[in-house]
């Protein structure tokens, strides 16, 4: 049995419906919180849904379709979800992340723009979005969340577009937690190594081979576990902890 460190508490995953939000949708429903599952595809996002624990006190799960990159996509599902709940989430994960992969030299302008459009523009949207509901309404506190990567600290070959998106969402992050520490609204990044997600699925054989032997642990990491890292940093557990970045990595990239 998990701990339940998120009861009654109301929580908003982008990008639930598969990789690590589908993760930390588990973790935080085990954990006693309500979960709204957002996700570009809705098919996926009620599959999540479905597979949800809901027998904690007063738990109540959603499902939604939200574009991250549309700040009307986002004030939508905000509104639904107050209109839903009565009240905006404490909780928030930005887990919602593409990538679109290709050398600097070949890489075209749609599919820089699309990617930062994604993981950092929407980044800024769902957290600018829930922090103003928060303060709003008075809230006692909150808990932002945003899955970085350690790429974006250390770059990767074919991933200008994902590195310097995920490096967007460190400052991002930092910069929310210094203005937002006095509405009691915490804000910090977790940055995964190299997980088994839809996202990796796409990289060949050899290359998650190679990937491997430069793990100190020696293997891929799972979903799990980097949203059990989520789940402490929604909790009361990091309660003194704000603007931080916490790397899951197997030790991939140290130094």
């Amino acid at each position: 049995m998990a701990a339940a460190r998120l009861i009654s508490r109301l929580a908003l995953i982008t990008g639930g419906g598969s990789g690590i939000g589908r993760a930390v949708c588990h973790r935080f429903a085990s954990e006693g919180a309500s979960v709204v599952v957002a996700d570009i595809s809705e098919e996926s996002a009620n599959e999540t849904l479905r597979s949800l624990q809901s027998d904690l006190r007063g738990q109540s799960h959603m499902a939604a379709k939200v574009d991250v990159s549309s700040k009307e996509s986002i004030t939508q599902l905000v509104t639904s979800i107050q209109t839903h709940y009565f009240q905006p989430p404490s909780v928030c994960v930005n887990a919602a992340g593409i990538t679109q992969d290709d050398f600097l030299l070949n890489m075209t302008e749609e599919q820089f723009d699309r990617v930062v459009q994604v993981n950092l523009k929407g980044s800024f949207l769902v957290t600018q979005a829930v922090a103003q509901a928060l303060v709003a309404c008075g809230a006692p506190k909150g808990s932002i969340v945003t899955v970085g990567s350690i790429v974006g600290k250390v770059g990767n070959i074919g991933q200008a577009n994902y590195a310097a998106s995920k490096a967007g969402v460190e400052g991002l992050t930092r910069t929310a937690a210094k203005e937002l520490s006095r509405f009691e609204i915490r804000c910090n990044c977790v940055l995964p190594g190299f997980i088994s997600t839809p996202m990796t699925d796409k990289v060949p054989e050899k290359v998650i081979t190679k990937m491997k032997s430069l793990v100190p642990m020696g293997r891929m990491g799972e979903p799990a576990e980097v949203a059990d890292v989520c789940a402490f940093l929604a909790s009361d557990d990091s309660r003194y902890i704000t603007g931080c970045s916490i790397e899951v990595t197997g030790g991939l990239f140290i130094g």
